[in-house]
């Protein structure tokens, strides 16, 4: 009978050891920091959504640096939650990059924790300014950020909603609303500041807890300063909240524009196809522009169809899908995974307008913002969100409505 000593089992057990890591070396990991459970899990997974498909069409082709890209989710709600999903990734699954996030919160957390294990954290949808604004050294945003938000929705109201309505901007009154946290505040702040740089009346500036279970009085104010336009950004609840409070309380301007949100099938819901009829939303560019604007959207739209099994739920996906081919050709660029040599090989990518299937280009700055990626804006028509502005992007034919002008 064959006898298993000590020596044979301690070589078989290296052996397997070896076998492992050999394993672990034919896959390159993306561990995918996103909200997996909650209130907006449904969003966190429409992200992840997008980079599945991402890497499945570069599996298709061969891999990323010859390896098959497998991706591992870490389920992050909050800030506490993304730390120690970094450092469960980092550790057990020893994930080769990070990339996010749905939430800005969980991004600012995240990406620090992955310095902590000399990791890339790619950002493609959290939007908060000050998220590049500390200069880490592994910190990379190929996706839009709050700045450009705030500039589209302020663009939208001096160059559309102010000729829609036959007025000129000096003659427009705007009441601006934003949850409170650095992302209601920095696109709020920065859309005060752009409208009065164009001549436009800020009538009011109202900040909010996204946590509120009653707006009734930020609704009231507005309605006692009647104004031309209303812009609000904030999250899901929040928005509903302040959409429905406004539908009771028969609050209805003439222009109403929210930004990043507003969109939702949840929002639909709330509301109802009349209660949205209009109303415009700044958002990621949406899976309807035309493809002319954004080479290559038909491709995913059909890919997401086939894996998924109806249309994208939310803009998020088409951005995340972008987002990972950019991050894909950095590190095929710098030839390796390492933060440094990932983010100087993506300062050397430059692409134009009209690159991608959002309609992107890339140009990253010194602090890694890529300065080629925008929102667009859609609007609410006939139970479902369409873009309309800025005109290229939209789907021949569709135009904005509720607005008599030219």
């Amino acid at each position: 009978m064959f006898k298993f000593t000590r020596s044979l089992l301690l070589a078989a057990a290296s052996s397997l050891a070896v076998i492992g890591a050999a394993h672990a070396q034919d896959t390159l990991k993306v561990g995918a920091i996103n909200p997996y459970s909650g209130p907006v899990a449904l969003y966190g997974d429409e992200v992840t959504r997008g980079y599945e498909l991402a890497a499945e069409k570069i599996n298709a082709n061969g891999g990323l640096l010859g390896k098959p890209i497998r991706i591992i989710r870490g389920n992050a709600t909050n800030a506490q939650e993304a730390i120690a999903s970094i450092d469960q990734l980092s550790t057990r699954d020893n994930v080769d990059v990070f990339i996010g996030t749905y939430m800005s919160a969980v991004a600012a957390a995240g990406s620090e924790a992955a310095l902590q294990y000399d990791k890339l954290y790619w950002d493609t949808n959290a939007l908060a300014a000050n998220l590049t604004e500390r200069g880490l050294p592994n910190f990379v945003r190929s996706g839009p950020s709050a700045g450009t938000f705030a500039e589209l929705s302020a663009k939208a109201v001096v160059d559309l909603v102010a000729n829609g309505l036959g007025k000129k901007p000096g003659d427009l009154k705007v009441w601006i609303t934003h949850e409170d946290s650095v992302y209601g505040t920095t696109i709020g702040d920065r859309q005060a500041e752009l409208l009065k740089e164009a001549g436009v009346k800020v009538v009011g500036k109202t900040p909010y807890s996204a946590k509120s279970i009653d707006l009734t009085d930020v609704i009231l104010r507005m309605r006692d300063g009647a104004p031309d336009v209303w812009l609000s950004t904030g999250y899901i609840p929040d928005s509903n909240l302040l959409l429905r409070t406004a539908q009771g309380q028969n609050f209805k301007p003439p222009v109403t524009i929210f930004n990043g949100t507003a969109d939702t099938k949840e929002t639909l819901e709330a509301l109802g196809p009349a209660g949205l009829e209009g109303i415009f939303v700044v958002s990621y560019p949406r899976y309807d522009i035309s493809e002319k604007f954004g080479p290559g959207k038909d491709e995913y739209l059909a890919a997401y169809k086939a894996k998924f099994g109806g249309e994208p739920i939310a803009p998020q996906s088409l951005n995340a899908y972008v987002g990972f081919q950019v991050m894909a050709e950095a590190i095929k660029a710098a030839g390796g995974t390492k933060p440094e040599a990932v983010v100087a090989a993506a300062k050397t990518l430059n692409k134009p307008l009209g690159s991608y299937a959002t309609g992107f280009g890339v140009k990253f700055d010194d602090k890694m913002q890529n300065g080629l990626a925008f929102p667009t804006v859609g609007q609410w028509q006939g139970g479902k969100v369409v873009t309309v502005y800025p005109n290229e992007a939209a789907t021949p034919g569709v135009k904005p409505i509720g607005l008599s002008s030219k």
